[in-house]
């Protein structure tokens, strides 16, 4: 009954994504909510000007859709939609800030992580006080865990900001972070099931069906953008699904993809300013091999297989230590 109900989840998210996409896809160009590009980035990509954004309100509404319709309501499940639409939230008022406002920065860095550490906040008395978690980290390969105390919130928070930016960072190229979201969400799928955790199951399910939906509209070339409505909820989403099964330190392998491209520009960030010189063409680091001369479906196609290859590696980590995780 429960891979009925993971396969049905994303079935159903799947559906209603490619349902609502040629339905909303001419309405946000009709509002002319049309994405503006960098100048300084790729010239390749101008040609993607006016591609209409924040079709991240359809691919969320599908996983809203399947989750609440396969899933039982329990907390677990309130949690990790709470997160989800927290940043759904988030995303949405940026790049209405952006699309609608015509204020290029959208939401203030500050403004942003405010209704970052609210949502953390409630996560950690959640998490905390109904799910019964405790403040201690399981250690990959090693298979040992330490009681971090007080520190555990601070992770909590961390892991939130962290994951939902960097899901947001790595959606520069047409197919990419949805394409890696549904690699990631398909490997959090079985660690849902291996330690315990059915319904949240069903979520990442939920989730990988949205991904593989928004593809047809998203994959190269795209008929629309998630814009940051879609890539910071998929950020939370990713981050739920790390805290809900307390595997934390596994989204750093299952998302490895998601990780590099946040390094790149911490790297890139740190060396301009300390150096004047820069580590990499362009970052994000997708944007450096694309400087090189790959072409776009190469760099998403290639990402595509580390991250799924970074994915098994994250789940032969866990099989290893299932018998000792007890979480």
């Amino acid at each position: 009954m429960e891979m009925i109900n993971i396969l049905t989840a994303a079935a159903i998210s799947a559906g209603a994504v490619l349902i609502l996409g040629p339905i909303c896809i001419p309405i946000l160009h009709k509002l002319k909510f049309g994405q503006s590009i960098r100048t300084e980035g790729p010239k390749s990509h101008q040609a993607k000007s006016g591609t209409p954004t924040m079709g991240g309100i359809f691919l969320i509404a599908g996983i809203l859709i399947a989750t609440l319709i396969r899933a039982e309501w329990t907390a677990e499940i309130f949690l990790a939609l709470f997160i989800l639409i927290g940043h759904f939230i988030l995303g949405f008022l940026d790049d209405y800030i952006k699309v609608v406002k015509k204020r290029n920065l959208g939401l203030k860095a500050r403004q942003k992580l405010l209704g970052q550490i609210f949502i953390s906040i409630v996560t950690i008395f959640i998490a905390t006080q109904e799910l019964g978690i405790e403040t201690n980290l399981w250690i990959p390969i090693a298979d040992e865990k330490f009681d971090l105390g007080f520190f555990y919130y601070v992770l909590v928070l961390f892991v939130i900001v962290g994951a939902s930016n960097a899901v947001n960072l790595t959606d520069g190229l047409d197919g990419l972070a949805s394409g890696n979201m549904a690699i990631a969400a398909s490997c959090y799928g079985v660690i849902c099931l291996i330690t315990g955790h059915p319904e949240l199951a069903i979520f990442c399910a939920a989730t990988v069906g949205a991904c593989i939906g928004f593809l047809k509209f998203n994959f190269h070339p795209a008929k629309v953008f998630m814009g940051d409505t879609g890539s910071l909820a998929l950020g939370g989403a990713f981050a739920a699904m790390g805290i809900l099964t307390h595997t934390e330190l596994l989204l750093v392998v299952v998302g490895f993809i998601f990780v590099c491209e946040a390094l790149s520009v911490i790297i890139q960030v740190i060396s301009y300013q300390s150096t004047g010189k820069r580590v990499f063409r362009m970052s994000p680091i997708h944007h450096h091999f694309e400087l090189g001369g790959w072409s776009e479906i190469k760099v998403v196609s290639v990402f595509w297989t580390v991250g799924l290859i970074f994915g098994v590696i994250g789940l032969a980590i866990l099989s290893s230590s299932v018998v000792n995780l007890n979480l």
